[in-house]
């Protein structure tokens, strides 16, 4: 009960901050996806002239039950083009503003989403560089996407992973979604999580999902940075990238949890350190 409770802080939490940061955005565009338009929203460093300058482009990737404008992804993207990078954030299919149909929404489906974001972006004369930037579920699929990039040899030159959710997988094989509970060897349709839909597919899917072993394909430079008082993702699973990725960056900030909250200024600064050194201004 007590974790369901502060589930729905969480909730409120981010839809109160999704419409302050809806206000403030910088305006949707879309790009074609797997599943329709993707949404997203392009943010510049200030002064920065696309038909003259080059700069890195971080891709800003949420996690489920979200979309680019749920906290903490705004507070993300400034920081990051006031330290001067541009940013890439954007709606999975089937969130936010994008189009799709959630009962098709899994993280196959999100991973062919983020391709085809990384290739439009790869497309794009002022970019010099590209880092991938995922928080919770959308760190599995930053993760995951990288070491199919890299297998190509394509890949991104930086990987950033926020609170990475790789508990998604143990929570399709128990069957419990976030306080609800279902057959995990042969799910309903979908499992109503408040206004979210799990569905059969995502379920099914998610319980055999490679996520260290594709990840592992990527061995280029990483940081993570997990919170201890993470209640949704525990912070070991942060810790079990280091499996595959020993020398990677790996910052605990106390007391933080899975959104972040008052304790954003902790979290980017490993990160903005990390970005700083390999992509010096």
């Amino acid at each position: 009960m007590q974790f369901f409770l502060r589930r729905i802080k969480v909730v409120l939490a981010g839809l109160i901050g999704s419409v302050i940061a809806a206000a403030a955005n910088d305006g949707n565009d879309f790009i074609p996806g797997p599943c329709g338009r993707l949404s997203t929203v392009l943010q510049l460093p200030k002064d920065f002239d696309v038909s003259r300058d080059k700069c890195p482009l971080v891709i800003v990737m949420h996690g489920v039950m979200s979309h680019k404008n749920v906290p903490p992804m705004p507070r993300i993207a400034r920081r990051l083009v006031r330290n001067g990078f541009a940013v890439l954030r954007f709606d999975f299919n089937s969130q936010g503003k994008s189009d799709g149909d959630v009962l098709k929404c899994t993280i196959p489906s999100e991973i062919d989403d983020a391709r085809a974001v990384y290739d439009y972006v790869r497309s794009l004369p002022f970019v010099s560089s590209v880092v991938l930037l995922g928080h919770s579920q959308g760190g599995v699929v930053a993760g995951m996407l990288a070491g199919r990039l890299a297998r190509e040899g394509r890949a991104p030159d930086a990987l950033v992973l926020l609170a990475p959710g790789a508990v998604l997988k143990d929570y399709a094989l128990e069957g419990r979604f976030l306080g609800v509970e279902c057959d995990p060897v042969n799910p309903p349709e979908y499992v109503q999580v408040h206004w979210y839909k799990f569905s059969r597919e995502y379920i099914l899917t998610a319980q055999t999902l490679p996520i260290f072993e594709e990840s592992a394909w990527y061995e280029g430079p990483v940081c993570i940075v997990h919170g201890t008082a993470d209640k949704i993702v525990p912070v070991k699973y942060g810790r079990m990238y280091l499996d595959i990725w020993p020398s990677a960056g790996f910052s605990e900030i106390p007391g933080a949890g899975h959104l972040f909250s008052n304790r954003l200024g902790k979290v980017m600064a490993p990160v903005l350190g990390f970005l700083a050194e390999r992509f010096p201004r």
